[in-house]
């Protein structure tokens, strides 16, 4: 349990998209330093920078705070003025700093209701640190329209012993269109799920939901990939093991599944030595799960509110842990008041959720695996004639856990597989959108003899989409985001006699068919030693 307890302090708050901490070319060491000391290279990450047309900017402040405690922010947010109200790119930005002594901490940030950011923060070093997150939020263009309450919140603790006091600055700018760059194509509402409860507008033509799930608050489901059933023995437990499922119903059928990502913050695999400077994929920005309910929209679109619920299958009964703030997207006919149609299909895999625990001396392993399959489709009377969508999905999960009595060796080796295709058939050829995307993670800790803590780690974050006229491809894309650290420590000793020592990197290759990104970072001891460039 001792082990349990460090591996990440995102305690108390049970509670985005393109993110760049450091875009820019970053001076690398000569030579680093031989420890851990006081100090280390502010955060940063491979990830591109948010593509910004040449239009007049119009920049607003969202929000200004210190958190110290678990008291949120609340502000008011009030459009720019001399950049329209259509825009071509919404960028968000978040500047923050902290120093002293201080865990990691899970943020919100809520405009109008809508949650448009999910945000981690970094460990601070004693002499302080500084970041900076970006996220495309284009998206919200309908919230943004309108005066809005603002509420942001990242739980802390200031005491005697934790000190960090956490400070951010986030803002909107606004990029107007013009002749040659026109506004960009976005939802015509977005509405929030403050209950279960909704009513969308009767002329919906195309609907997605957006969750930003997160296994948090400091307990087991931060470490949901862990988990192990009745009678292993572990300290985490959960009777279906490791394997989680992020679902959507309506109307208490069944409407989406998703594989939720297996988020490392910055304290996690109990080495904070990790990730000092180069944060895990999405630690700094929580991407939501989507799905495409479009095939729900005649049934939604009868005028009364409609039960639309999301829950996280695999977390056992009456224990919490996840967080799962839900936005609805929504475009509209506007040559339409109502649309009708109908569901027209809805098949259902059987769900196969399976763990195997092997006992074993010195080492005890525990195989899971699981897999869903859901497939939907429905028709819209729309102006422009008979839309039918299809929306086909699977997930599947496979992992080995390994541990010793007493988990002094600690390992797992997982990967999660969330495959999609929507497919729209109207007038002229049906368009086709795949998503194809793939997570992995593979770590040890060991604790020697010594009271020397041990973790190497290799994570990926990978996706492959493209997008099909009839036969004809039209767009595609190719991500590839792998992150490699190992890192020790001497355990239970003055923070000064900790010997700390640690390498990292991470490779962000993002190609599409107009573009190219490919950025690689490596540090040693918290310092930056290579920042290359390929594209």
């Amino acid at each position: 349990m001792r082990r349990r307890r460090i591996m990440s302090m995102l305690g108390g708050l049970t509670l985005a998209a393109g993110l760049v901490l450091g875009a820019g070319p970053a001076a690398a060491a000569d030579t680093p330093p031989t420890e851990f000391g006081t100090d280390w290279h502010d955060p940063l990450t491979a990830a591109p920078p948010v593509a910004t047309p040449h239009t007049k900017p119009c920049q607003v402040t969202l929000a200004e705070a210190q958190f110290r405690d678990f008291t949120p922010y609340k502000g008011s947010y009030t459009p720019p003025r001399g950049c329209g109200v259509r825009w071509s790119k919404v960028v968000l930005r978040l500047t923050g700093n902290v120093k002293g002594r201080q865990y990691d901490r899970l943020g919100y940030l809520h405009v109008g209701g809508t949650e448009v950011l999910r945000t981690s923060t970094p460990e601070p070093s004693m002499d302080g640190i500084a970041w900076n997150v970006e996220k495309d939020v284009t998206r919200y263009s309908d919230t943004f329209r309108s005066a809005q309450p603002v509420e942001m919140l990242i739980g802390n603790v200031v005491d005697a012993t934790y000190t960090g006091v956490i400070n951010v600055k986030v803002t909107l700018t606004f990029y107007a269109a013009d002749g040659r760059t026109p506004p960009a194509a976005v939802p015509d509402k977005v509405v929030p799920l403050g209950s279960p409860q909704v009513t969308t507008p009767r002329n919906s033509e195309r609907i997605v939901a957006e969750v930003y799930a997160t296994g948090s608050g400091g307990g087991c489901e931060e470490f949901w990939y862990l988990a192990v059933p009745d009678p292993a023995p572990y300290s985490c437990k959960a009777t279906a093991g490791p394997n989680r499922e992020v679902q959507i119903k309506v109307d208490g059928q069944l409407a989406g599944i998703a594989a939720p990502f297996p988020t490392v913050w910055t304290g996690g695999w109990s080495n904070p030595f990790l990730w000092y400077v180069i944060p895990a994929p999405r630690a700094f920005d929580v991407k939501p799960v989507e799905y495409d309910l479009t095939p729900y929209a005649a049934l939604l679109n009868d005028g009364r509110p409609h039960q639309v619920e999301v829950s996280v299958a695999g977390v056992p009964a009456g224990q919490d842990g996840w967080s799962t703030p839900t936005n609805l997207l929504i475009w509209q006919d506007k040559a339409s008041s109502v649309v009708s149609g109908a569901l027209t299909r809805h098949d259902e895999s059987s769900p196969v959720d399976v763990t195997t625990y092997k006992p074993g001396s010195p080492e005890l392993r525990l195989d899971a695996n699981s897999s869903h399959r859901l497939t939907t489709a429905g028709y819209l009377n729309t102006s422009h004639g008979r839309v039918t969508t299809t929306v086909a999905r699977s997930v599947s999960s496979d992992s080995v856990h390994r541990w010793t009595e007493g988990e002094n060796t600690d390992a797992l080796k997982g990967s999660w597989r969330d495959d999609q295709s929507v497919t729209t058939d109207g007038r002229g050829p049906a368009v086709t959108v795949r998503d194809n995307r793939t997570y992995t993670m593979d770590g040890t800790t060991t604790i020697g003899t010594d009271n020397r803590l041990r973790t190497a780690i290799a994570l990926g974050d990978r996706a492959e989409a493209v997008t099909l006229r009839g036969a004809h491809t039209t767009a595609w894309s190719h991500l590839d985001d792998t992150y490699q650290g190992d890192a020790s420590w001497t355990m239970n000793v003055p923070r000064e006699q900790r010997h700390a020592v640690g390498t990292s990197a991470e490779r962000y290759r993002l190609y599409t068919q107009d573009s190219c990104w490919d950025r690689g970072l490596k540090t040693a001891q918290g310092t930056l030693t290579q920042d290359t460039r390929r594209c």
